[in-house]
């Protein structure tokens, strides 16, 4: 995502302060323009499908030394890209529009983006061209849990080198639901303090936790994990890690459990417990 560049159009048009009023009739004008283009640059132009037009993309502002992507995220649309066009001198929308016609054409008709907001004050106009990022997939807290164990048995069934350690392969692990709950709790207090360590903020470790959810052990390991949407993610990182990886290929674990946590920026954190019992 690249996005920064577009600084300096932000800043041209942040004197101005645009209002957060729609401009439908002008968004309905590019449409049309989009889906019959006479041609831009003196080449000929396929039609493209319309613009969604999202009312966020019609409010958000820019203030002055703000980022694009950073503005549209903190209004709730986070983008893969995003330009920003701002014109002055257009009384009415068929002059804005005449405008991007002779100077902007190759951008309204760009498929790089899908999504369009519109906003005026007075006779200055901000058009924001953004696509939008695909909804994320995030996986059932019961599934990923499940999900990390079957990955995590399908790497101990297979040899495999952690840094500069091999390791046979080694029978599975079991799911235990205790260890489940401790990693469940590793994981929210990460994300709602919003941290990442095998210590807790109070001075907490694995074997701690693990013994008040309930799990006597005799050894004990924890693997954690920010940043991944899929189970699978976070087994592939951790196996690229030498100290983590070889937790997963240990053979005098016997149990395990997982779970991840969402902080509120979205941002998945992942624990996984193994241990022995007493």
């Amino acid at each position: 995502m690249s996005l920064r560049p577009a600084l300096f159009f932000i800043i041209a048009s942040a004197a101005t302060a645009p209002q957060a009023a729609t401009a439908p009739q002008l968004i309905g004008m590019i449409n049309h323009y989009r889906s019959a283009p006479a041609g831009c640059g003196g080449l000929a132009r396929a039609a493209l499908p319309p613009y969604a037009a999202p009312p966020a993309l019609s409010t958000v502002h820019i203030g002055a030394g703000a980022f694009l992507d950073l503005a549209l995220e903190h209004v709730g649309i986070p983008v893969t890209k995003a330009d920003l066009i701002s014109i002055s001198n257009a009384g009415d929308e068929a002059a804005a529009m005449g405008v991007l016609k002779e100077r902007y054409c190759s951008r309204l008709l760009s498929e790089d983006f899908s999504a369009i907001g519109v906003q005026r004050s007075g006779d200055e106009w901000t058009i924001i061209l953004a696509r939008p990022q695909p909804p994320r997939m995030l996986p059932e807290l019961d599934e990923a849990g499940q999900a990390v164990l079957r990955a995590v048995n399908a790497a101990r069934a297979a040899p495999r080198t952690c840094g500069e350690e091999h390791y046979p392969p080694v029978g599975p692990v079991s799911w235990n639901p205790a260890l489940g709950d401790a990693a469940l709790a590793h994981s929210r207090n990460m994300a709602e303090l919003r941290y990442f360590s095998h210590v807790e903020k109070n001075g907490s470790t694995a074997g701690e936790r693990a013994l008040r959810a309930g799990y006597r052990w005799q050894r004990i390991g924890e693997n954690i994990a920010s940043g991944q949407d899929s189970a699978d993610e976070a087994v592939e990182g951790w196996l690229a890690s030498p100290g983590h990886c070889a937790n997963i290929m240990r053979p005098g674990f016997t149990e395990m459990g997982a779970a991840f946590a969402i902080s509120s920026k979205g941002t998945l954190y992942w624990t996984q417990v193994f241990a022995a019992p007493l």
